[in-house]
């Protein structure tokens, strides 16, 4: 610790840190432009200077910028000082010389840290009267506007594109006073986390064009806090509402999971939920017409569900409340999990696998910290997004440690880091069927189907401890690779291994495992992330529902015959022909989801049920963290939460336990008692009866306004405000205007600080814990470090097949997820379908690029054009997950081609 004086006041405070984030953790208002928290410091705009004294005789001292001087002991500084105060007026005039001055009309007004920084500085006219330098914007894509007249030069846009997320297309062109922040030409931005640049800039030069489209003021957004459901990392958002339809989402500050950050699938994939094919009436199929009323719906339920053998599906996009009650309803034997059977068994494998380890679960925060990294199986950057740019982070640890440590530069001299580490990097390895975005950065990158990614991990595992299996018949490369990879392990402080159900290769997952733990025998301090398919698969798994196959046969077969389908797409989870003999064979088939898709289509009872937007809930996960999302707006229509349908009809039916339930709460109590790894998940957030000071928290901000207006065209009188009986939460403006806990925070806010950046204000240091703690609760604990479970499963080698080619699955960030496909946007970039292949095999069918190839896999027919994929193995395809046009397959599988193909043998490979 040292002691500081800030205007002749002490306060303690931690060394080594800048003085610039030293004053906004005290509290102070500094304005700043350049410096970023995750980013650090490179000085470029001038605006934080304040006035540093040598000791407490001198009288005159010196200009400092904030953000480049280093906390000492019994430094002195003044930020009152009246030339430090004309300083930062000057640099904002100068700074504003060519801005247009347009907030009236700009995207970013009412949210803009220049606005913020502007009058913080007192700089109230401009002194600027001649001509202003202006240019012509790009087209940027579907996610981003551009308007670079707005830009001050403070080079934030490249320094995140380019040196935090690894962007390659977008650049600072020209000099001096003429600087253009864009691409070489008009396109789309190619990172998967271009939308960041809207939160990143301080100006109005890169904005949200969703929002564009039906433009809304900060201050008129109704919000709430919310956790995305496009992956299974839980990344906390800010969902805003005006007129009942969803307008944004942005970045949520979690210091544990995303940071500052978010995904361009998470943050534009929102557009679903005002989609047209929104469902918003019950239907019941066997009355006309078939839209009705709730309560007729529920009555032909209810009816259904008491004279009927009924089972339930759930879904792993559906929240645990909901899937509970669904659970409750049927009964825990009629219970199924609604995934396909490898999804079920690698999501068990993996829950098996987090509570057995003896490693630390790392959570996103921490996978930035990690010094070596092994990632087998997973292209991150299309399955786990925000976990791709944690570990772009991670690369940079060992030379951080080392080489920037030895010459004593303190980390947050961002320019001065750079420059010293060049590109210099840490020890990363890379294990995956093809090529992925993170191979730029890799130390070693290994192309191969799952099993033999398997071997070369027990063969890691072997090397770091003989108490796990070795590998037979392994060549000469792959141990020479393994011993490589074991020995940067070795020597790391804090090694990590990422895998997950992506490969669809349990032994895949069970090498990552086998890694971890023979790390930790060895005495490291090793990590372990896995990732999981959907939102929230591990809640579902939690559940210990049974496998989709086994409803099949009890309604083919007749055990049952009414199922209540939630919110899942049973098309996407098997193949078309068994889905549709279910469907058929359902007396009476219940379903509730949020849009119209093939299995809603079949429904006899249709609910409309609320997106994440329009619902409260708890998800869990990829690490076993359960969050609650709050809902945003009331819905004027029969929508409502699926756990709010279901434990209707369990009213109606009289099911005891769920008669007992009085509220929100009830259900969540009733989940921790029920499930034991569910204990303390009523403490996850404030009750619904929380106050502070008696009052609820507003969802709006103090401006709100138009209240009375948005309904003029029904009644001039203002309606009396819907209430929010599941929540601490209000809809309106009105409640405690003071920081309410972490969880509860449905917008970042403070006097002076419109903007994102008054994330700030929420924490209890810059860039560190939001004050009271993160949201979230870790459910799963650590095994006992003294049993070190290995396994055995060690894989045969690969073999092709003539006439054959081993399908594998290919994911996209755009494209592979159900519910952000339905978004325009993302629309815009989901790429069209194919079949990967290595150009060898292509060779040898003498198929070129763009020619359809013709195979089927277990009856399925496919007919695909090919794309040729230079790192794709020989003896395989590449199938896209989930794009539309591409049917449902089980994968890993073999394809058989079709006949006309003339396949030579291909010679054995070793893999």
């Amino acid at each position: 610790m040292a002691t500081i004086y800030i205007e002749n006041k002490p306060y303690d405070v931690p060394a080594g840190k800048n003085l610039l984030e030293t004053c906004l953790t005290l509290g102070f208002d500094l304005p700043y432009f350049c410096w970023h928290p995750a980013m650090g410091s490179v000085g470029a705009c001038r605006q934080c200077a304040v006035k540093v004294f040598k000791d407490e005789n001198d009288t005159k001292g010196k200009l400092t910028m904030s953000c480049m001087e280093p906390v000492r002991d019994n430094l002195r500084l003044s930020i009152a000082d009246m030339e430090a105060k004309e300083f930062r007026a000057h640099i904002i005039g100068w700074l504003m010389t060519n801005h247009p001055h347009d907030c009236a009309v700009c995207d970013e007004g009412g949210a803009c840290h220049l606005q913020d920084m502007t009058v913080m500085t007192g700089h109230n006219y401009r002194a600027y009267r001649f001509d202003k330098r202006t240019y012509i914007n790009q087209y940027l894509g579907p996610f981003l506007n551009h308007e670079m007249n707005r830009c001050i030069q403070c080079y934030r846009c490249v320094r995140y594109y380019k040196d935090y997320a690894g962007g390659k297309d977008l650049d600072v062109f020209a000099a001096h006073n003429h600087l253009y922040f864009g691409r070489a030409e008009d396109g789309v931005l190619e990172s998967e986390f271009s939308g960041n640049l809207a939160e990143v800039c301080p100006t109005g030069v890169f904005t949200d064009k969703t929002l564009k489209q039906h433009y809304t003021r900060k201050w008129d957004l109704t919000m709430a806090p919310s956790v995305c459901h496009h992956c299974s990392l839980g990344c906390n958002t800010t969902a805003g509402e005006r007129y009942g339809t969803l307008r944004n989402i942005t970045n949520r500050y979690n210091g544990e999971v995303n940071g500052y950050f978010l995904c361009d699938r998470g943050r534009f994939g929102y557009e679903f939920v005002n989609s047209a094919g929104r469902i918003r009436k019950p239907l019941v199929r066997s009355q006309l017409p078939e839209a009705t009323d709730k309560y007729t719906a529920l009555q032909a339920a209810a009816l259904a569900v008491k004279a009927g053998r009924v089972i339930g599906i759930g879904s792993p996009r559906a929240s645990l409340e909901s899937n509970f009650v669904l659970r409750t309803l049927v009964g825990e034997d009629n219970f199924y999990d609604g995934v396909s059977e490898a999804d079920h068994d690698l999501t068990c494998l993996a829950l098996q696998l987090l509570r057995e380890t003896v490693a630390h679960i790392y959570s996103l925060k921490e996978v930035e910290k990690a010094d070596a990294v092994f990632i087998l199986g997973e292209d991150l950057t299309n399955t786990a997004p925000m976990l791709a740019l944690a570990v772009r982070q991670a690369v940079r640890q060992q030379p951080l440690q080392d080489t920037v440590a030895d010459a004593k530069l303190p980390q947050w001299q961002d320019a001065a880091v750079r420059e010293l580490v060049q590109s210099e990097k840490g020890p990363f390895f890379s294990a995956t069927i093809s090529h992925t975005k993170l191979d730029e950065l890799a130390t070693q990158t290994y192309f191969a189907p799952p099993d033999a990614i398997a071997r070369l991990g027990f063969a890691v595992a072997h090397e770091l401890s003989d108490a796990s299996p070795a590998v037979p018949h392994l060549g000469d490369e792959e141990l020479a690779l393994a011993q490589q990879i074991a020995g940067a392990l070795r020597s790391a402080k804090n090694p990590l291994i990422i895998s997950g159900t992506s490969a669809g290769s349990e032994r895949v997952m069970k090498a990552a495992a086998n890694i971890a733990n023979a790390l930790v025998a060895s005495g490291k301090a090793a990590g372990l992330v896995l990732t999981v398919p959907e939102c929230n698969s591990l809640g579902l798994a939690l559940l210990n529902g049974h496998k989709m196959t086994s409803a099949v046969e009890a309604i083919v077969n007749g055990y049952s015959n009414t199922a209540i389908v939630l919110e899942n797409d049973l098309y996407r989870r098997g193949a078309a022909a068994e889905v549709t003999a279910f469907l058929d064979n359902c007396r009476q088939l219940i379903v509730l989801d949020h849009l119209h898709q093939a299995t809603t289509e079949k429904a006899h009872v249709l609910f409309p049920a609320g997106t994440f937007a329009e619902a409260d809930g708890i998800l869990v996960n990829n690490e076993g963290r359960a969050q609650r999302f709050y809902q945003v707006y009331p819905t004027g229509e029969d929508i409502q939460e699926s756990w709010r349908w279901l434990a209707e009809i369990g009213t109606i039916i009289a099911n005891e336990q769920i008669s007992s339930w009085h509220g929100y709460d009830d259900i969540v109590k009733a989940m921790a008692t029920e499930i034991p790894e569910l204990q303390g998940i009523d403490s996850l957030a404030p009750a619904t009866d929380f106050r502070i000071a008696g009052q609820k928290i507003p969802r709006e901000p103090h401006r709100f306004s138009g209240r009375t207006a948005m309904n003029a065209n029904r009644n001039v009188s203002e309606p009396k405000p819907q209430q929010d009986p599941d929540s601490p939460l209000t809809y309106t403006m009105e409640g405690y205007r003071g920081q309410p806990p972490s969880d509860l925070i449905p917008f970042f806010w403070a006097p002076g600080w419109n903007s994102i950046q008054s994330t700030n204000k929420y924490q209890q240091e810059v860039g560190g814990h939001l004050r009271g703690g993160d949201p979230g609760l870790r459910l799963l604990a650590h095994a006992p470090a003294a049993n070190v479970p290995f396994s055995t499963a060690v894989p045969q080698a690969f073999q092709p097949m003539a006439g054959h080619l081993y399908a594998v699955p290919l994911y996209h960030i755009f494209g592979s997820e159900e519910l952000s496909s339905q978004s325009p946007s993302i629309m815009e970039r989901i790429p069209a379908p194919y079949v990967a292949l290595n150009p060898a095999d292509a060779e040898r069918m003498k198929l070129e690029e763009g020619q359809l190839l013709s195979f089927s896999i277990e009856g399925q027919r496919y007919q695909l054009p090919v794309k040729i994929n230079l790192t794709i193995p020989g003896g395989t395809a590449g199938i896209p997950q989930g794009l539309p046009g591409i049917p449902f397959a089980e994968l890993p599988a073999w394809a058989i081609l079709n006949k006309d193909i003339k396949w030579k043998q291909q010679p054995q490979t070793t893999f």
